[in-house]
């Protein structure tokens, strides 16, 4: 099963992804990851985008999908993978497309959490970050998964790890400057959607509700994959 996840900042995509990867038992691809092993490593695509990210350069979608595609080549990937933080625009969702198709790579699935711009604000400002593994839920404004207190600090609900904020999650322009580029139908990641959406073959769009618990959301995937 080879699947794409979408949601806005703040939607719970990275906790949904990793429960799809573990119940599925699939590669769990992060984008950012990929550029960090290649450049890590000095691959030759590596050298190639590190030159453009040492100048304050995007990467051009000619060096990203490469990696992206050898990624998706390695054994781990053989029974599946769920890639999340790629594509970002239409553009990318259509070379991604073609590429896959070139590589005769079947994308099963695409997944998208829809959640209200203002919402996921909330979500991003009240959530922590556990220092044992960030997906793990914490957030200061929900009850379902308020961080617990221990030792008159507040610690991780999961394991007690301790808990941290990151800056941009406390920075409205940084939150803003994110969310705009996600929710942009024209030339954003809702564009990417979009262009899944219809995208006339085999891929089924299954569009869930991010705003119930987190439980409810895994539930609905659950049903439609």
């Amino acid at each position: 099963m080879n699947i794409l996840i979408f949601g806005p900042n703040g939607s719970g995509k990275g906790t949904q992804g990793a429960i799809v990867q573990e119940k599925y038992n699939i590669a769990h691809i992060e984008s950012g990851a990929i550029f960090r092993k290649n450049i890590g490593g000095g691959t030759e695509l590596g050298k190639q985008a590190k030159e453009y990210i040492d100048r304050g350069d995007l990467v051009p979608d000619d060096i990203t999908i490469p990696m992206i595609l050898d990624r998706l080549k390695e054994d781990d990937c053989k029974d599946g993978w769920l890639l999340d933080g790629f594509p970002r625009n239409k553009v990318q969702a259509e070379t991604l497309s073609k590429a896959l198709h070139n590589e005769n790579i079947k994308l099963d699935y695409v997944i998208e959490i829809i959640l209200d711009r203002a919402v996921a604000k909330i979500r991003i400002t009240g959530r922590r970050l556990c220092e044992n593994d960030n997906n793990h839920p914490n957030h200061i404004a929900f009850d379902a998964i308020k961080p617990v207190e221990k030792d008159g600090e507040l610690v991780c609900r999961v394991c007690g790890g301790a808990l941290s904020a990151r800056p941009d999650d406390q920075d409205d322009e940084a939150i803003d400057k994110r969310h705009d580029i996600y929710y942009d139908e024209n030339s954003g990641t809702m564009a990417a959607v979009n262009f899944f959406k219809g995208h006339s073959d085999a891929t089924k769009v299954i569009s869930i509700d991010g705003s119930p618990s987190i439980g409810a959301v895994t539930d609905e995937i659950m049903a439609a994959l």
